[in-house]
Formats: C-alpha cells, structure tokens, sequence
C-alpha cells in the first residue's frame, strides 16, 4: 500500500462572538453557507455558534488547502460530516471536488476545535 502524498494543508481560526453576532443579525447567512446538515448539527446544541464557526472555518480552510480563495466554490460544496464517534470528516461536491481531482487529491484528513472564544480548523489534502 503506496504512502499517501501531502498535496495540501490549510489551516483557519474564527471568532466565535464574532461569528454570533452574524449569523444572529444575518439568519440567512446560516442556509447560505452551511448544508443541511450542517445546520442541524448545530441545532442540537443550546448554542449552535462554536459548532457552526468550526464548520465555517473547515470550509475555509480547504480553501487554503486548495490553494483558492473565497468564490472559488459554493460553500455548499464543502460539507463537515461526523461519524458516529464523532470524528469529522468532509465531503467535497461540485467545484470543491473538481478542484480537488484537478490536483490529484484522494482524501481529506480534517481536525476541528473550538472554546467559547476561538473555532479553528486544519484540513489536509492527500
């Protein structure tokens, strides 16, 4: 079994207050930006901000990873998905998984964290 090659690592960190105070004065921004499920991992929980602003910055982040900046693709076509454990994972669709095959990307290894103050995210292309 061959190795996998870092292709690319992109790294993000948003402020959660920050991003309260946006997705509480702009709602619509929460359908514009995150899937469906996306939306509702974040309602399970009393305040959907920190779990949100980690999603948010995993999409940018792959940006990073991608070497492209924002408008590059829909932010829909990066999708944070957990498995049952928990561990998050990301499905790439349309622009973001043309991107990534046009680079020869197979795989995506993608940790998040957040406190009260600070969401961050790495995603790494292999």
């Amino acid at each position: 079994m061959e190795k996998p090659v870092l292709k690319g690592i992109g790294i993000d960190a948003v402020e959660v207050d920050r991003f309260r105070r946006v997705i509480n004065r702009t709602p619509g921004v929460v359908r514009r930006v995150f899937t469906e499920g996306e939306r509702a991992a974040g309602a399970r929980r009393r305040d959907p901000a920190e779990r949100l602003a980690a999603r948010f910055a995993a999409k940018e982040a792959v940006m990073k990873a991608l070497g492209v900046g924002l408008g590059a693709f829909k932010f829909h076509d990066v999708e944070v998905v957990n498995a049952p454990s928990g561990k998050p994972s990301l499905v790439l669709r349309g622009r973001a998984a043309a991107l990534a095959a046009e680079q020869g990307v197979e795989s995506w290894q993608l940790s998040l964290t957040h406190t009260d103050r600070t969401a961050q995210a790495v995603a790494v292309a292999l």
